[in-house]
């Protein structure tokens, strides 16, 4: 697969409706000046504005030449059936446009799985360890983390100084099942084994209902590779 563009650039608080309105555009079935009231409502200074829509941009309405085919997708997935969950396929674009998205994300899954919860210092100093001690990576951090209270993966609690897992929410389709997954491998840069995958940190704010390995079959962008008798590793195909 093809190497991920080094992007930290996940600045902006998104609310899902805005990242639902994006896709709507995306999808065909909805008009840019519905996003742009959305944030004439909230009235956003120039450059708050300018960072806001580049994140859209990159999510959903111009996204870079090598997730088009993918964003693509997963506009004709919600096309198909409006009952899709609209943070599953956000999720999903946002984890394989932004490295820096999908670090926080794998952090916060890791760091809540026992218990449910974590302090949000430890995100923090962990996103630093990776990125740099910078003020800029503190402050992007927050913003990714108040993007996932908004789209329904954890509450906030004690003046955000504690983060606290919300209920999963299912995805039982097998072609967002697929789509899902293909995003994951995405964000990863390297195969993934089908037996894990369903427990990856990354996307623990989902359920992946039903049979994976047959949902994963059924896409002609995935790529399954046995790995040894009672294994499969799964890799984004080289051309779909």
């Amino acid at each position: 697969m093809s190497k991920r563009a080094p992007q930290i650039g996940f600045d902006r608080c998104v609310p899902l409706d805005w990242a639902a309105a994006a896709l709507r555009v995306r999808a065909g079935i909805g008009k840019m000046g519905q996003l742009l009231k959305l944030m004439d409502e909230a009235e956003l200074g120039p450059a708050a504005r300018k960072k806001t829509r580049t994140v859209l941009n990159r999510l959903w309405l111009e996204p870079r030449p090598d997730l088009v085919d993918f964003a693509d997708r997963g506009a004709r997935i919600y096309r198909a059936d409006k009952d899709t969950p609209i943070s599953a396929l956000t999720w999903g674009m946002a984890i394989a446009t932004y490295p820096f998205f999908g670090r926080a994300s794998e952090i916060v899954g890791r760091l809540t799985a026992l218990q449910g919860g974590c302090a949000s210092a430890e995100v923090h100093r962990r996103m630093a360890e990776a990125y740099g001690g910078r003020e800029g990576i503190h402050r992007m951090t927050n913003m990714v983390l108040q993007s996932q209270a908004s789209w329904g993966a954890i509450e906030r609690v004690n003046k955000g100084k504690r983060l606290v897992r919300l209920p999963k929410t299912k995805v039982h389709e097998p072609t967002i099942i697929a789509w899902f997954v293909e995003a994951c491998v995405r964000y990863s840069g390297r195969p993934l084994s089908v037996t894990t995958i369903e427990a990856h940190p990354v996307i623990f704010p989902f359920e992946l209902k039903g049979r994976i390995s047959y949902a994963l079959s059924r896409s002609r962008a995935i790529e399954l590779r046995s790995a040894g008798a009672r294994d499969h590793v799964v890799d984004i195909r080289t051309a779909v």
